[in-house]
């Protein structure tokens, strides 16, 4: 069983380790618990996982009355989550956070089920610091994140990918968003439900990037497409879609420069690829997960209230012009983010079950 939700962060990695089980051991059986209105539902049963919704509730660290409210969902959600287990009776729990998880991790811990905790971020969220104790293996993308958990039990394994995203083809993405050939293409994204910050950025910087690049546009399911169908009626170079499943990995082959948030899953599939990238964080844990990355050299960072959409234009623009520097990008990132490997995966799914 495995969990996340809400958001697709905890959600592509998770795939990635799936199919590490399922072609290793075909008659896995895999079963995803997730939210009732985010975006994950239609993105893992594209990859023909059954999904089970559950009632979610957030976990705010601040005052608000929605914390009663959601104090009572997560409660609900509990009581669901030890009907559902005693009905579906797996072997292994699975998550990489998200709350939809947490009233499942414990739930498990009644039943006696061994759980799968894995730590994407640099730094750790609300939702694995509650699931941690429960769990009987942590696992953490990065190395220096395996001190902040209980020694004995956490074990550095990179982060997982999907297969698929390798499976990209460039002309393919040149037919599917009719791609003029041989004007260099940047790709933007703000995640499975988007960002107003970066769809604004992205809207304005299509105008001066007019004769440079071409930009596919994924903005989100949720959010306003106004912006996005003004550009696509004045700027030729520009066209905008609001949710990816398979024109993803096609997205990511085609395009020259990536432009993102900094969340884990999106970085790990950049990392994998070797693709440039420019990353505008969110404020908070985006902040942290990107900051080594440009240290080392591995993306430009830019923060959000600094930029404009002129700044991320030209530095669009230089990246561009500059494929020496591109090329040493992708290989920096894939030197500090490195990917997790099958081996790894299939001895520590051995470990927990064998327990």
């Amino acid at each position: 069983m495995v969990s996340g939700g809400g958001t697709l962060g905890p959600v592509t990695p998770l795939l990635g380790l799936a199919e590490i089980i399922h072609e290793h051991n075909p008659d896995t059986e895999f079963v995803w618990v997730g939210t009732k209105n985010g975006p994950e539902k239609k993105f893992v049963e594209e990859y023909h996982v059954r999904f089970i919704p559950i009632t979610s509730g957030k976990m705010r660290r601040y005052f608000s009355f929605l914390n009663i409210l959601d104090w009572i969902k997560i409660k609900l959600a509990f009581g669901q989550c030890l009907f559902l287990l005693l009905k579906e009776k797996p072997d292994v729990l699975i998550t990489a956070g998200g709350y939809v998880s947490v009233p499942l991790h414990a739930a498990a811990w009644f039943h006696s089920i061994p759980t799968w905790v894995h730590q994407q971020d640099v730094q750790v969220g609300l939702a694995n610091k509650l699931m941690a104790p429960f769990a009987a293996v942590i696992t953490t993308a990065l190395e220096q994140n395996v001190k902040k958990f209980k020694k004995g039990k956490t074990v550095w394994l990179g982060n997982p990918v999907r297969s698929d995203i390798y499976e990209g083809s460039k002309e393919k993405a040149e037919s599917l968003f009719k791609l003029k050939k041989g004007l260099p293409v940047v790709f933007a994204t703000g995640g499975g439900t988007g960002s107003n910050k970066i769809n604004q950025l992205i809207v304005e910087a299509s105008q001066y990037l007019k004769g440079y690049a071409q930009i596919i546009h994924l903005t989100g399911r949720e959010r306003s497409d106004v912006q996005a169908k003004y550009a696509e009626s004045i700027f030729e170079n520009y066209q905008a879609y609001k949710f990816f499943t398979a024109e993803m990995k096609h997205a990511y082959a085609v395009s020259d420069v990536v432009v993102s948030r900094g969340g884990f899953g999106t970085i790990t599939e950049l990392s994998a690829l070797g693709k440039a990238s420019i990353l505008i964080p969110m404020p908070g844990h985006q902040e942290e997960n990107v900051k080594f990355l440009s240290d080392a050299g591995a993306s430009v960072v830019m923060d959000q209230k600094l930029t404009d959409s002129y700044k991320l234009a030209k530095t669009i623009q230089e990246l561009l012009e500059n494929k020496d520097k591109r090329e040493e990008m992708g290989e920096n990132l894939r030197r500090v983010l490195p990917i997790a490997n099958k081996e790894s995966v299939l001895k520590i799914l051995e470990k927990i079950i064998k327990k």
